[in-house]
């Protein structure tokens, strides 16, 4: 259990810090000037006294000041691991930022850092109740049922759509994607090329559940996905995909080992 502790809040430190600095580089553009303006984004906060106090809490200067606290928190949990009031602080910041984009500034990767934030809070307030190991064991499960879930689902979703079926969504997708559109004598114009990449994903996906029965299973399943989300941010630039869900592999490997162990 140690090592998966260590892994996942070295893998969320990585992943909280390179989002904070590229919330960081956003400066400009969140300033009062700039196209991601508070004062335009404040009018869809219906509740007036709630209105007042984000005023304060997204000032520009004000919301520059919590970035870097939040940078020095991912730095504590690398270096000392985590701790109740500092994910406490790093949990309420993100909901805060959420607040501040609209709910998601990237999507899946704003959603799996809210998960693991959530299992990591669970940790340390069941921990300060003098239940250490129960904590990282709610934390671990929470983490891995929310990821293989997700995959499941996403599977299942592409299973239900024709375009996936029939390969045409790898050949869309990669034609918006950072390199697109195909060439004309790409390989993935090639329709039975695109189908069985297409069906490599869906099967994939579909049987991540299967991944909680074995650890060795766990590790092959994780490293498709590994490789899944690093051609994610090749083709599409979307590297915080790549880290947010990076920090699920240990609660899965974790999970499979304890659950693998009662089977057997």
């Amino acid at each position: 259990m140690l090592t998966a502790i260590r892994a996942t809040e070295l893998l969320f430190a990585l992943s909280l810090l390179i989002q904070t600095l590229e919330y960081l580089r956003l400066g400009k553009y969140t300033s009062e000037a700039g196209f991601w303006s508070w004062q335009l984004q404040r009018a869809d906060i219906p509740n007036a006294p709630m209105r007042a106090v984000l005023d304060v809490l997204f000032k520009p200067k004000v919301h520059q000041l919590h970035l870097v606290l939040r940078l020095l928190a991912a730095v504590v949990l690398a270096v000392q691991g985590v701790s109740l009031p500092w994910i406490v602080f790093l949990f309420v910041g993100n909901l805060l930022i959420l607040v501040r984009w609209r709910g998601a500034f990237n999507g899946g990767s704003d959603f799996f850092t809210l998960v693991v934030l959530t299992g990591l809070l669970i940790s340390q307030v069941v921990g300060a109740f003098g239940h250490e190991q129960l904590g990282w064991q709610a934390c671990f499960w929470y983490i891995a049922i929310q990821a293989v879930t997700s995959y499941f689902m996403s599977g299942a979703v592409k299973l239900l759509r024709p375009e996936w079926r029939n390969g045409a969504a790898m050949t869309i997708f990669l034609n918006g994607a950072i390199y697109g559109p195909l060439s004309a004598t790409h390989p993935l114009r090639n329709k039975w090329l695109a189908t069985l990449g297409a069906w490599g994903f869906i099967v994939w996906e579909i049987l991540f559940p299967l991944s909680l029965l074995d650890p060795r299973l766990a590790a092959v399943f994780c490293a498709l996905a590994a490789v899944f989300h690093f051609m994610v941010f090749w083709f599409f630039g979307l590297n915080r995909f790549f880290w947010a869900w990076l920090c699920s592999f240990p609660a899965i490997i974790w999970c499979s080992a304890q659950f693998g162990a009662r089977l057997h």
